[in-house]
């Protein structure tokens, strides 16, 4: 039965780890696993998202061309995303878990929103930026909205991939593969810096070996996300950030009225 257990891990982070990369999610594959093998949940939280940092940092480094020329931006949207997954993070160990189940799906459909209108809401801000060009990065509502999804990110994790893709995909000029890129990285500090709050602050509710086996699935996971990832058409990997959303939003809300 161990070694059932560690293979059902392990597998659920190779499977997060890659969708974390092309899109987000992952965690709605390890957290159920966690959950049905009797993992408290806030312990299966913690420790899962510690283990995904691993997966985090070959996704990035996967998609690393994909960045270039958008240094400047993510510098400025870097410390929002930390700070975000700081104050997320402090939520996640000081309020009830109910808490989450309520808001999550609210969350999500507002994620899906962005995603499903990408390119019409995109077309609207560049047209905006020809007639205002002084608004043309929208930098302000880019920071808050990255702060923010760092905020989720750093409660739970799951799905704060879709809500950066939508959010980046709308307000930053470039293609679908530059925001996936970007995300990555955005996605990493915060679950970076989640898991250092967690160590400092929740140290006995880490469980080493789930993060250690997580850590080893998702790494290999990330890598063969990027590989896949990068080689989708804008319309097929907003299809799949979609479905992935979908089910996202079935399971929390069978989650909250079960």
């Amino acid at each position: 039965m161990d070694l059932l257990r560690d293979a059902l891990i392990l597998l659920g982070g190779l499977w997060a780890g890659t969708i974390n990369t092309i899109v987000g999610s992952g965690t709605l594959v390890t957290f159920p696993i966690l959950l049905a093998l009797g993992y408290a949940p806030v312990t299966a939280t913690i420790s899962n998202a510690m283990g995904l940092v691993a997966g985090g940092v070959s996704g990035a480094w996967g998609y690393r061309k994909e960045l270039k020329g958008n240094g400047r931006t993510l510098a400025r949207l870097l410390p929002a995303s930390i700070l975000g997954g700081m104050a997320g993070a402090a939520l996640l160990l000081n309020l009830p878990e109910s808490v989450f189940g309520i808001v999550a799906p609210f969350l999500i459909v507002v994620a899906l929103g962005f995603v499903i209108f990408q390119p019409k809401l995109q077309r609207w801000v560049r047209r905006r930026a020809e007639e205002k060009p002084t608004t043309r990065s929208h930098p302000i509502a880019l920071t808050v909205l990255v702060f923010l999804a760092g905020v989720y990110g750093g409660y739970f994790v799951a799905a704060q991939g879709i809500l950066l893709v939508g959010i980046l995909g709308v307000f930053l000029h470039g293609s679908m593969q530059a925001a996936n890129a970007m995300k990555n990285v955005l996605a990493l500090a915060v679950n970076l810096i989640a898991a250092v709050s967690y160590m400092i602050f929740a140290f006995d509710r880490i469980d080493w070996w789930v993060v250690l086996l997580i850590a080893l699935g998702s790494l290999a996971g990330g890598f063969i996300g990027s590989s896949v990832g990068r080689r989708l058409s804008p319309v097929v990997l907003r299809t799949v950030i979609v479905i992935l959303g979908l089910v996202a939003l079935y399971t929390m809300i069978a989650r909250l009225v079960g």
